[in-house]
């Protein structure tokens, strides 16, 4: 592999890795320490912006708990380090064994990478389909599957707004000041603030700096956003400020949908929620009343009660306004590769779990296009026209019995949007993932299909995961666990076999967080460091034990290799001539492709491999978009430039560019308009009228937010508490009501129970809170090695004290941000732990 520094002072180029944003950086090194880092100019979404956390990635890059060679647990529960070839070679064994003797559907995958470890992702999928793996998550599945869920039901696709040029913003749930999600939050939050002409309307249980800046803070009582969203709708129907030509236009099912908003009592929901009707009034009228108008939700209100009817209701504030294809509204947009797999549809189809339809390449492909619009496609690269030629047989026999592969692995997605469900438990999976709040419950029983292994890659859900404590027994419950990361985490401590993973800045990496429109980002980043001696990327960990698995011919693999030293055509017509002659190995093609097409790519650009059919389906899927970029010709061509201009251009590229009036391509709808009716979410909303809306009680008065987002929080990617300037120990935030009520005050050490469990915490009284609702932030109750090598805990890890039980009634989403809880007086504790006490 090839790094960008090898000198003094080099300056590489990459990206932030700790929100979606991904905003492009430039890094000056001093050896392997990041010595300064800045905005990338060059970058096409960020421009030259970051925000101040990314400045502090050394602490990332250079954690002093990196772990540099595989570990195997011993029967006593501490590890031994072990070479790669035995650690292959047994999990290989291990996996075999599970696959062989309960089935492979038993074998579990969570990952994903995080804000920006995608790349391996797409290998994950090819050693699953080697395995026979069925079930898979990821932290997307404990925040946004009930928006998934929404989307798929409306349109089919995903949306974000134009905050850049909208009259009115609406955050739910969302405090962009701290959490970003769209390019150059800050400034843009500035803008607004300053401009008259302008307003911002914020949705918060808390007084954010976001909410602070606001012109309408709608601060509702914790868990009440339903009551809040349904009064405000309500005023938009009552007062006529609804757009009439584009609900008559572009959606149906509408009159269910305001009848359902006309029967809403206004003022008793304002009261449940605890904001003036008058100041919900004035809000509604503010956004009836714009010429743009922008939404965005968030886990403040996706990690609550009523998490996927207040997703429906906030959809429909800016589609009963008719806020939708213009600059300033909201938009579909393009993906390269989609994050999960296709959203419920109200349109009867089969559809496969997009997280192995990704990877496979072919497989999306053959629902892009025709076998014959296939066959022409590969006949041009060969230089022949094609009518029915050979070239089209084997496309066609290629797609035909794929298809049929597909349909046996992959779920399927019935009428009504209804989709496959878990052996055990039967919890409904929302876009190929299972709800995380129901792993434990597959694993901790004695039912015979209970999940045997489980595969984690680049995430921690012991920590991150509700109820902490009930995973950690799951874990050790199961046949076989194995983590890939780049320490020793809360995770690792609990698992079989730990495999230490080069970092995000010492491998080929690149987030497929790509959510903009009409111009769309993506950036391919090459290493800034060669990987530190012991660590492997992603991409290869999962090729050495798909090659121990054997479940690819040599000859296949020799013959592919051959084919791709003789250039991108001849490789092309192998690689599908290859899939044609054994269907079966058509979900390894991940695999196949690192394996012999990766090795040509420049720069040690290996793990790139798997991008080329990603370009390719892109180019298929918007071809307009794509042209737009800069990226045409006939056949295959607009595909390979994209996919030249991916692997060489280091600040990243537009990978399509469309008009304003394209937005409505995107809408998966054969009539391109909008189902707003959806039957269950409309019932749900006529039932919480007989909802009390309360979840505390006397034991536990008060609501915890478990989890919130401040200026030095980051989830739990960087460990090392010293890169926090403010704040280092996490605090517990109380209003100054109930500081007062409590008899504490800033520096006063509580303990903070729930029905969960119990810690002891540093208070902050904060204005920021109403009375009866507290505060504690994510990231925090990590654990690292102090100077004397003890392993020491800064802060309360958050899921120590929530429950898998509170979860969202469809999306079995985690209420997080609802967490009835009560706080007693108590002494300064010790945060020193010992590793059993940390993986207890």
């Amino acid at each position: 592999m090839q790094s960008q520094a090898d000198a003094p002072d080099a300056t590489a180029t990459s990206a932030c890795i700790l929100c979606e944003c991904n905003c492009g950086i430039e890094i000056t090194l001093d050896g392997r320490r990041f010595k300064r880092i800045h905005g990338d100019e060059q970058h096409p979404a960020s421009q030259g912006y970051t925000c101040q956390k990314a400045l502090r990635l050394d602490h990332y890059q250079n954690n002093p708990d990196r772990i540099t060679s595989p570990l195997r647990r011993r029967a006593d529960g501490t590890y031994e380090e072990i070479d790669w070839d035995t650690a292959i070679d047994e999990i290989a064994a291990k996996l075999a064994a599970v696959r062989d003797t309960h089935g492979g559907d038993k074998i579990f995958f969570y990952g994903g990478g995080g804000q920006g470890n995608h790349l391996g992702g797409m290998y994950a999928a090819a050693l699953q389909a080697a395995v026979g793996a069925k079930y898979y998550s990821n932290a997307i599945a404990q925040e946004k599957t009930g928006e998934t869920w929404v989307d798929g039901k409306l349109y089919g696709g995903h949306t974000k707004g134009d905050f850049a040029h909208s009259e009115v913003v609406v955050f739910v749930g969302k405090n962009p000041w701290q959490s970003h999600s769209f390019p150059r939050a800050r400034p843009t939050l500035k803008q607004i603030a300053r401009d008259a002409a302008r307003s911002m309307i914020v949705l918060d249980p808390r007084r954010s700096e976001t909410a602070e800046m606001a012109d309408f803070h709608l601060q509702v009582r914790p868990g009440t956003d339903a009551w809040c969203l349904a009064a405000l709708l309500a005023v938009l129907v009552r007062d006529d400020l609804i757009d009439h030509e584009f609900i008559a236009r572009h959606t149906s099912g509408s009159g269910p949908v305001l009848a359902a908003l006309s029967a809403v009592p206004i003022s008793d929901y304002a009261q449940r929620c605890g904001v003036a009707e008058e100041l919900i009034s004035a809000a509604a009228h503010r956004i009836g009343t714009a010429s743009s108008v922008a939404t965005y939700e968030d886990l403040g209100t996706q990690q609550g009660p009523h998490s996927t009817l207040v997703s429906y209701l906030n959809k429909l504030i800016w589609i009963l306004t008719g806020n939708f294809g213009e600059p300033g509204t909201m938009f579909l947009h393009s993906s390269l590769v989609p994050l999960t797999g296709l959203p419920p549809s109200n349109e009867p189809q089969r559809a496969p779990n997009f997280l192995r339809d990704k990877a496979a390449g072919l497989l999306a492909i053959a629902a892009a296009t025709s076998a014959a619009g296939f066959g022409k496609l590969v006949s041009a690269l060969a230089g022949r026209r094609s009518t029915a030629s050979a070239t089209d047989r084997m496309a066609k026999a290629v797609l035909d019995r794929t298809a049929a592969r597909v349909a046996a692995m992959a779920p399927a997605i019935a009428p009504g949007g209804t989709e496959q469900h878990t052996l055990v438990t039967k919890a409904p999976i929302i876009a190929g993932l299972v709800p995380c709040n129901s792993i434990t419950e597959e694993i901790l029983t004695d039912h015979p299909d209970r999940l045997r292994a489980m595969w984690i890659d680049a995430n921690n859900p012991a920590h991150s995961l509700a109820d902490s404590p009930r995973w950690r027994r799951a874990m050790r419950a199961l046949d076989l666990t194995v983590v890939i990361d780049v320490a020793l985490t809360e995770t690792a401590l609990l698992a079989d076999y730990v495999l230490p993973a080069s970092s995000q800045f010492e491998k080929w990496e690149a987030s497929f967080f790509n959510f903009e429109f009409p111009h769309n980002v993506f950036q391919l980043r090459a290493p800034v460091l060669d990987p530190l001696p012991g660590t492997v990327s992603e991409p290869e960990i999962y090729a050495r034990v798909i090659r121990a698995l054997g479940v690819v011919g040599e000859d296949t693999i020799a013959n592919l290799r051959a084919a791709a030293r003789g250039g991108r055509n001849s490789f092309t017509l192998a690689f599908f001539s290859a899939l044609a002659a054994d269907p079966a190995i058509t979900m390894l093609s991940p695999y196949l492709l690192y394996e012999t097409l990766g090795p040509t790519l420049p720069d040690g650009a290996q793990s790139a491999a798997g991008l080329w059919v990603v370009a390719h389906l892109c180019a298929l899927h918007n071809p307009h978009g794509v042209r737009g970029a800069g990226f045409t010709g006939p056949g295959f061509e607009p595909g390979e430039k994209l996919f030249e201009a991916i692997l060489t251009q280091r600040s990243g590229i537009t990978f399509t560019a469309d008009e304003w009036s394209d937005v409505w391509n995107y809408v998966s709808r054969p009539d391109r308009r909008f189902t707003i009716e959806v039957p269950e979410l409309l019932d749900k909303l006529a039932g919480i009228v007989d909802d009390p809306g309360v979840w505390t009680t006397d034991e536990f008065p008060l609501v915890l937010s478990a989890g919130e987002r401040r200026a030095f929080t980051a989830n739990t990617i960087i460990r090392d508490p010293a890169w926090r300037r403010r704040d280092p120990a996490g605090a517990l935030r109380i209003s100054p009501a109930d500081a007062q009520s409590h008899g504490v005050t800033n520096g006063d050490f509580v303990r903070l129970v729930t029905e969960r469990g119990a810690a002891e915490v540093l208070v902050e009284v904060s204005p920021m809170m109403a009375e009866g609702h507290i505060s504690l932030p994510n990231g925090l109750g990590t654990h690292h090695r102090d100077s004397e090598g003890a392993r020491v805990q800064t802060g309360v890890a958050p899921n120590d004290l929530t429950s898998v039980d509170r979860r969202d009634w469809l999306a079995g989403t985690p209420w997080h941000k609802n967490v009835p809880a009560r706080i007693e007086l108590a002494a300064q504790p010790s945060n020193r732990r010992s590793a059993d006490e940390a993986g207890e």
